[in-house]
């Protein structure tokens, strides 16, 4: 089964509504986000690919976490424990019953992959701000650089799952033996085998360019518009469906190149299509890539 989708705030923002999302709920306009700032209700989160990005300015009452070391384990290439997770909740004022709303830069990228790490373990009462930082900005609303502090919770984290929607390395390998839905959602160049990394980035972490056999090339950025907000549900089926052929009952993998940018089309695919089966290989190319024996295929999509 698929991501299950709760939340305990469960009011729809009718700027949201309109765009025909089969769970408007996890998503808020800035307008909402606006005329909620005070809300003691909700906790406002900053995760960004810049880790030095919020200290110059962000959305009044946010609070940072950082991909990198407030969610990832420092030895071993995986996540926070529970432990750890449970006492970043609790210094952040964070419960079950706060609505937490994240944001951040490159159009949401790391805000949908935190998003996705708090959905491992079983924390659901979570939103996206709908065109993240970039919209923000771009409207002119207010920054500053106060650091809130919140009363510290007794949160109680739950153990980790990771089954339902996190795929493994060899899970992988058996999804694209099988012919199963594999969506490579890096930029063309890196599917093509041409880069190893993003334009404009250095070009290294893997040793082979390429894509995993089998997979179609979606590039996350066409399910976004140029302000950063997802495009509506009728523009995203005709790239997901009419273009690619996935259908709601398939089950799929996502992946990018270390995780991110394919917690952004998992969000797409869960959340406003309604996906049952959507998993994030968060190894993605760096894992693949290096690996030895692992297959991949170069050149343009068969």
């Amino acid at each position: 089964m698929g991501a299950t989708i709760t939340s305990n705030g469960t009011a729809v923002d009718p700027a949201v509504a309109g765009k025909g999302y089969v769970h408007p709920e996890v998503l808020v306009s800035t307008n909402w986000l606006a005329e909620h700032l005070d809300d003691p209700g909700i906790r406002i989160i900053e995760s960004d690919e810049d880790v030095l990005l919020y200290d110059t300015g962000h959305i009044p009452g946010a609070q940072k976490v950082d991909w990198h070391q407030d969610l990832n384990d420092p030895v071993l290439r995986d996540y926070v424990s529970s432990e750890q997770f449970e006492n970043l909740l609790r210094v952040k004022g964070i419960d079950e019953s706060t609505t937490v709303i994240f944001y951040g830069d490159k159009n949401n990228w790391w805000a949908a992959y935190a998003f996705w790490v708090f959905q491992l373990f079983g924390f659901t009462n979570a939103k996206l701000l709908d065109g993240g930082r970039i919209k923000w900005e771009q409207e002119g609303r207010p920054f500053n650089t106060d650091v809130p502090r919140f009363p510290k919770t007794n949160y109680k984290a739950p153990k980790r799952s990771d089954e339902k929607i996190r795929a493994f390395f060899k899970q992988v390998g058996e999804h694209s033996s099988a012919g199963k839905p594999l969506i490579d959602v890096r930029s063309p160049e890196e599917y093509t085998g041409q880069r190893t990394h993003m334009p404009d980035y250095p070009q290294e972490g893997t040793l082979r360019g390429g894509h995993i056999k089998g997979a179609r090339s979606i590039p996350w950025a066409r399910a976004a518009n140029p302000d950063g907000s997802f495009k509506d549900a009728s523009s995203l089926r005709a790239i997901y469906e009419q273009e690619k052929g996935l259908s709601k009952g398939d089950d799929i993998v996502a992946y990018c190149r270390i995780g991110e940018r394919s917690s952004h089309t998992w969000f797409v695919l869960t959340y406003l299509l309604g996906y049952d089966r959507v998993r994030n290989y968060d190894g993605s190319w760096t894992e693949w890539g290096n690996a030895v024996r692992a297959p991949i295929e170069k050149g343009p999509e068969k």
